[in-house]
């Protein structure tokens, strides 16, 4: 059965803000999640992340084990986390290019209180843009 995990957390120094920072994520990330057959997506907003995953339960777990000692970020809420018919993401690793366009759409300003109603919002519009 498929699960699908939404998290949010802080950026830790300047995780996400530089392009080698992004870079060096999504290719470890790529390269994980195709082994795990995960696939998933994050954004990177103004010092906060949030990210989708979507695989096996034990792919999940271990996954989220790996993400909780990682030091680029801290202060992790799991907003989502449910079984799912079908995943809504298609590649193992994709970035949201243009968060603040994105969330401005929803009418959010930032991620830094997000809930689980929003961020599976976010996920839905991305999903059908």
């Amino acid at each position: 059965m498929l699960h699908r995990v939404i998290y949010s957390s802080e950026a830790v120094g300047a995780t996400g803000v530089s392009t080698l920072s992004v870079a060096q994520i999504l290719g470890h990330a790529e390269r994980n999640n195709r082994r795990d057959h995960i696939t998933s997506c994050v954004m990177f907003h103004q010092g906060h992340i949030l990210q989708v995953i979507e695989g096996a339960r034990t792919d999940i777990d271990r996954l989220m084990r790996r993400l909780l000692v990682d030091p680029r970020h801290s202060g992790h809420r799991i907003l989502v986390d449910t079984p799912v018919a079908a995943r809504m993401l298609a590649e193992p690793m994709g970035l949201c290019s243009d968060p603040a366009t994105l969330l401005g759409r929803l009418g959010l300003s930032c991620l830094s209180s997000i809930t689980a109603n929003e961020a599976q919002a976010i996920l839905e519009y991305r999903t059908a843009a």
